[in-house]
């Protein structure tokens, strides 16, 4: 491949493909779709629809999406994950030896808690990247709860639950945005004067939302979580947490 397109295509809502993705979508040889297991087919038809809709001159493949080893160290066993993903990108492209400008469809925004830019520069030959930015998680979520991401003049952090879990609430943060959480990290905090926004399935007929209290909310969202979860076979979740002056 001489190009490779990093397509952002929101967070489930067809709709929020813009334009430029679109136009993108059509403008390349192939589209490659990530199969990641029966349990998550709705993520790669998602995309089949996306595809659909904007009539790609290209082919859409699917290929299947390397799993991560999760029993050795978080950092070593990611580094191998995306060494996978971008031998997997490699050989699903080279069904199509002919197909110089590849695609992805990328959830959200592959700017943001999103690997595909880290996958890319391991290719080689290195293509020429081209990014098509989508909506973000985030923007999903504040736009679903109605908020503002940030106070007047106030800083927001975003971070993992990984990190949330181990380091506690950032310092100099009034507000804290939350990824990748697979664990309800914020069960960890002091949860007295903080106020919680999640959601999950953001953006999808599925939507979830709540807030509140978190000495309230929590509890509510860790139940609501384990029934969705168990209910799809997976999640997509994510949430704001702010400190709200007594």
């Amino acid at each position: 491949m001489k190009e490779l397109l990093l397509i952002g295509i929101g967070t489930g809502n067809p709709d929020h493909v813009t334009r430029a993705a679109e136009n993108a979508i059509r403008e390349a040889d192939i589209i490659l779709v990530p199969r990641k297991g029966e349990e998550k087919s709705d993520l790669a038809d998602l995309r089949h629809l996306i595809c659909d809709r904007a009539k790609p001159r290209g082919e859409v493949l699917d290929f299947d999406l390397p799993v991560r080893d999760a029993s050795g160290s978080y950092v070593d066993g990611v580094n191998d994950w995306h060494d996978a993903i971008a031998r997997a990108w490699t050989e699903a492209a080279s069904r199509r030896p002919e197909a110089t400008r590849v695609a992805l469809l990328i959830w959200g925004d592959p700017s943001l808690y999103d690997s595909s830019l880290r996958i890319a520069e391991r290719l080689s030959p290195q293509p020429r990247i081209t990014v098509i930015p989508g909506i973000t998680a985030l923007q999903a979520l504040t736009a679903a709860h109605a908020i503002p991401l940030n106070e007047i003049g106030a800083p927001v952090v975003i971070t993992t639950g990984r990190r949330l879990r181990d380091e506690g609430w950032p310092p100099g943060a009034d507000t804290v945005a939350v990824m990748l959480d697979g664990s309800c990290a914020f069960e960890t905090l002091d949860p007295e004067g903080v106020y919680i926004w999640w959601g999950a399935f953001l953006a999808m007929p599925n939507q979830r939302l709540l807030s509140g209290p978190l000495t309230e909310t929590g509890p509510a969202i860790v139940d609501c979580r384990a029934r969705a979860r168990a209910e799809h076979g997976w999640i997509m979740d994510t949430y704001l947490l702010r400190r709200i002056p007594g």
